[in-house]
């Protein structure tokens, strides 16, 4: 490879996964409307950016999560995680990945992490 073409592909961007966390302590228009004084409402939210680092992909990302929150009247935690990839989304490309490592079994693992109970969502029939 030549010092031209090395320069080149490091200039080239990559697709980033971005998870960014919203809250909302409000019955407003986009969560619940049964939200108790003491509870909060949560969103995960993963959007893709093609950009030349993490840096500027996560600085892409919070930047549309301040607007995102801003229209939705909710607030941005400030929590933003990226995961990279290379080539062009495709179907079945992943997106994201979060490694997490932990002592709990996959039944209390999945409850504790993923399935409290308090999650909103369908059951898909069948």
């Amino acid at each position: 490879m030549t010092k031209k073409s090395r320069s080149k592909k490091s200039r080239s961007k990559s697709w980033y996964g971005v998870r960014c966390i919203f809250v909302d302590a409000q019955n407003g228009p986009w969560g619940p409307h049964d939200l108790q004084p003491d509870e909060k409402f949560y969103e995960e939210r993963i959007t893709l950016w093609r950009a030349k680092s993490f840096k500027k992909a996560i600085a892409l990302a919070e930047a549309e999560a301040k607007s995102y929150a801003k229209d939705l009247e909710c607030a941005y935690t400030g929590l933003a995680q990226a995961f990279r990839f290379d080539g062009k989304p495709q179907q079945g490309t992943e997106v994201y990945s979060l490694l997490r490592q932990s002592a709990l079994d996959v039944p209390e693992y999945l409850d504790h992490f993923f399935d409290t109970g308090a999650e909103v969502g369908g059951q898909i029939p069948g």
